[in-house]
């Protein structure tokens, strides 16, 4: 009796074709899905770093506007410490001033005329304009012209003023302690000059105002500090039969002092009307000159020919009458030795 072979088992998958596709199929979209996941998890790591660190993006350079010199840039209050600013020059800056308190004693006490205070305006710094004289001798009370030598229009002012009554000093420009950054006439009398060369200058400044029967120093703080100097000054001087009125533009000055060992006949300004441009400050300087005439009997007060001093002078000299105050011309108040 003979066996039969069992035949083998059948692989169903092999039969049909579709076994092997199936299986592709599935191991593909495995591999997919693991790509997949590995991407989304890279680029979940990726976005968290992006957030994280942000890339700087670089600025661009903007270029800065031209300005004028008109333009103002006002930066934020607490980035910048506001800075001073310089106070505006003082109009009296060819003369310069001294404060009342650093002034030298004046002279003697002289009892006012006719029970009332009198007071000498000079206007320091004339001769550069005839219009100006004009206007305060309009004015119609006394006053006094300190004319600079070698200014534009000094002849013509002088004689003019002359015309008018009007007393005449010759301003005589002299080296502040600034000097040379301050500016000085070219004509000026400065501290490394010879005796000869002052009395020479001095003489030519006599020549050009003949009508003068005073002096006063024009600026002068460094000049004036040297007894040395200023004998020779005012010795010329006395020669010429004038007298000196000490502007006083340092408390160190020598002039009164020196004027009294030569016996010539000197006075000193008490007041500057005018450092400061405006109606209210003039009015107020113009009242301590007052106080100070009816103090002392008398008092001299400088100015300037300024347009607001000029104004403020026409309305406020014509009421000093009602005040008791006498204006005077300035020989008036000269003390002699």
């Amino acid at each position: 009796m003979s066996l039969k072979q069992p035949s083998p088992r059948a692989n169903r998958f092999k039969k049909n074709g579709k076994g092997g596709f199936v299986l592709a199929v599935f191991l593909v979209a495995i591999c997919l899905l693991m790509i997949g996941g590995y991407w989304l998890h890279h680029y979940q790591q990726k976005q968290a770093v992006h957030v994280q660190k942000p890339t700087p993006i670089p600025q661009q350079t903007v270029p800065q506007p031209v300005l004028s010199s008109a333009t103002a840039i006002t930066p934020p209050p607490a980035a910048v410490k506001p800075v001073e600013q310089p106070k505006p020059a003082q109009s009296d800056y060819y003369t310069g001033d001294v404060h009342p308190n650093q002034l030298v004693p004046p002279p003697a006490h002289r009892p006012p005329a006719g029970g009332k205070a009198e007071l000498a305006i000079i206007v320091d710094d004339m001769g550069s304009s005839l219009a100006e004289a004009r206007s305060l001798a309009g004015i119609g009370v006394p006053i006094n012209f300190a004319i600079i030598p070698g200014l534009k229009h000094d002849r013509a002012v002088a004689t003019y003023a002359a015309e008018q009554g009007i007393e005449i000093l010759v301003h005589m420009p002299m080296q502040p302690k600034e000097y040379p950054q301050r500016r000085l006439e070219s004509n000026g009398l400065l501290l490394e000059q010879s005796d000869e060369e002052l009395r020479n200058r001095l003489l030519g400044y006599l020549q050009i105002l003949p009508q003068a029967v005073g002096a006063n120093n024009h600026m002068g703080s460094g000049f004036t500090e040297h007894s040395d100097k200023m004998r020779v000054v005012l010795k010329l001087l006395k020669e010429k039969g004038l007298f000196y009125i000490d502007s006083i533009t340092t408390p160190k000055t020598m002039g009164l002092k020196v004027a009294a060992e030569l016996k010539l006949s000197s006075a000193r300004r008490d007041v500057f009307l005018d450092n400061e441009q405006n109606e209210g400050y003039i009015r107020g300087q113009l009242d301590q000159a007052v106080a100070r005439a009816r103090k002392n009997g008398h008092a001299i007060a400088i100015c300037h020919p300024h347009p607001t001093t000029i104004a403020t002078l026409a309305k406020a000299l014509p009421e000093l009458q009602s005040k008791g105050v006498k204006l005077v011309k300035i020989t008036r108040l000269v003390i002699a030795p």
